[in-house]
């Protein structure tokens, strides 16, 4: 596999434009599909449960994707750091999704078809999330570096280019034209972005996947954990033995909870058992691997707990296209106008927040005196999606008491929550990319990306308890709707994160691993 160089002078990478371009596409297809699928779920596919069954249902089936979707960059990541580099495999799990998309227009009616065609979106989708952004930061080197926060941004803002055109016009061709067209459009999107990225073939900077690696995190980690030390006890191996443990009881849940929290439940006590066990005894690798090794480690573990912190912000963001769909439909509105297309508010102004941000609101604190740096940014936004969601309880009370709301009124929450947004995630790509030893930059932009598969995890956590009759009973008695209920629950849930994620920032020392010029 090639490499090519950079010109020297500084300039934005000529390439970029094709990978842009794939992206706007891409994101047009998975959001055009995904914002229209929990009203087709609730109004189509799951039509033969009882009604009074068939929202929780959907939101179920909504998250579980979701969580598919941002599982699966642990696998596209690992492929591509090992085997194929990021190029080859973004190119033929792009081709998986193609096929994904193709399943959703043909088994609109068949279950079976369908949950196979969003399986596949979800394997082709995750398996290239984690690649294009880091692939973005492959084009960038010392020389022109200071451009690449620029170019995330970009990336970023294409990203809810696409999105607004999605959100705006999939639920009208839902409603006027059938399932099938609003699922084949997206589809021949995603076949334009997959033709797009191979037009650049030629001109990207392909950094090959790392050879075997001695010291590579894996095998830092394992050290660390196994090492012996004459006269000194493993703390470290029982704290990972125990997540071990933890994770496989965590299959006796199924019965109960279902596979995909089952599962969800025992990646978490994995990576903390054996993340946490490997920090305690990180030291034991010295000499058996670089201190550059060993470093990189210790610092790929201190990113883990950002990513962690931030899980609760995603259970709150993704609700948008389930929970908040599910409130417009019961608030006043235009005949021809259908509650998923106040999703496009959402990509609409963060197009207006992030210019508006960079050029006039962060050069605004900076004369005062405030840094914002990126670990305080994304401190702020998940309080900010913590009040949008007091503000979209606020309208459920009302609508339960029976007060008729025009669903103008979710433009507030729907600012409220861009806003966070614009300074977790926009942030967090870059701030992933940075922050990670050239390695392992594959697999540390996949643990950014799952944790959207924690926050969605939180979701069905929340969904399953509010089938029990005992917690049912205790909200009634609160005075509150259930639904109200895990609005406030959701709110305070990220205001406490964003009140843990503060504190431990502040201890946080940013690193630079962009490669040398």
């Amino acid at each position: 596999m090639s490499t090519t160089t950079h010109d020297r002078g500084g300039r934005l990478p000529r390439q970029i434009g094709y990978i842009i371009g794939n992206e706007g596409c891409e994101r047009f297809s998975f959001y055009g599909m995904r914002n229209i699928l929990t009203p087709f779920l609730i109004s189509s596919l799951l039509a033969y449960m009882p009604e009074a069954e068939r929202t929780l249902a959907a939101k179920d089936v909504f998250h579980s994707f979701v969580i598919g979707v941002y599982f699966f960059p642990l696998l596209g990541g690992w492929i591509a750091d090992r085997f194929f580099g990021k190029y080859h495999t973004v190119l033929w799990m792009s081709l998986v999704y193609c096929l994904g998309h193709a399943c959703l227009a043909m088994f609109e009616d068949h279950r079976l078809g369908f949950f196979i065609g969003l399986g596949l979106i979800a394997l082709g989708a995750g398996g290239i999330k984690p690649l294009v952004a880091s692939f973005v930061g492959d084009q960038f080197d010392q020389s022109n570096k200071h451009l690449a926060k620029v170019v995330f941004d970009a990336f970023y803002w294409i990203i809810n280019f696409g999105s607004f055109f999605a959100s705006l016009l999939m639920p009208i061709f839902l409603r006027q034209f059938g399932a099938a067209i609003a699922f084949g459009i997206p589809g021949a999107l995603m076949f334009v972005a997959t033709v797009v990225f191979w037009l650049g073939r030629h001109q990207y900077v392909m950094v090959p996947p790392a050879p075997p690696d001695q010291d590579a995190f894996s095998r830092v980690v394992r050290t660390a954990l196994l090492s012996r030390r004459p006269g000194q006890a493993r703390p470290g191996l029982w704290v990972a033995g125990a997540g071990v443990l933890v994770a496989v009881a965590s299959f006796g849940l199924i019965p109960g909870l279902g596979f995909v929290i089952a599962a969800c439940l025992a990646l978490v006590a994995l990576i903390a058992g054996i993340g946490g066990g490997a920090w305690i005894q990180m030291d034991r690798a010295r000499g058996m691997h670089p201190d550059t090794a060993v470093d990189g480690a210790r610092n790929v573990l201190r990113v883990l707990v950002i990513f962690a912190l931030t899980t609760p912000f995603f259970s709150l963001f993704d609700q948008k296209a389930s929970t908040w769909v599910v409130q417009g439909g019961r608030m006043t509105m235009p005949d021809w106008f259908h509650p998923a297309q106040m999703q496009a508010l959402n990509p609409m102004l963060v197009m207006l927040l992030i210019p508006f941000n960079n050029l006039v609101l962060y050069p605004l604190l900076r004369r005062l005196g405030y840094a914002p740096t990126a670990l305080r940014r994304m401190t702020a936004g998940i309080a900010f999606s913590g009040l949008a969601w007091i503000v979209i309880g606020g309208l459920q009370v009302a609508l339960d008491g029976g007060d008729a709301l025009s669903i103008t009124w979710q433009i507030l929450p729907y600012a409220l929550l861009t806003f966070g947004e614009v300074l977790v995630s926009a942030t967090g790509l870059e701030f992933a990319y940075s922050q990670a030893p050239a390695s392992m930059k594959g697999v540390v932009m996949s643990f950014w990306n799952l944790t959207t598969t924690i926050g969605n995890l939180w979701v069905l956590l929340a969904n399953a308890a509010v089938r029990n009759d005992a917690v049912t009973g205790s909200i009634a008695r609160s005075g509150l709707s259930t639904i109200a209920f895990q609005m406030f629950f959701f709110a305070a849930f990220a205001l406490l994160a964003a009140l843990a994620f503060g504190l431990y920032a502040r201890t946080y020392r940013e690193r630079d691993y962009y490669r040398p010029g």
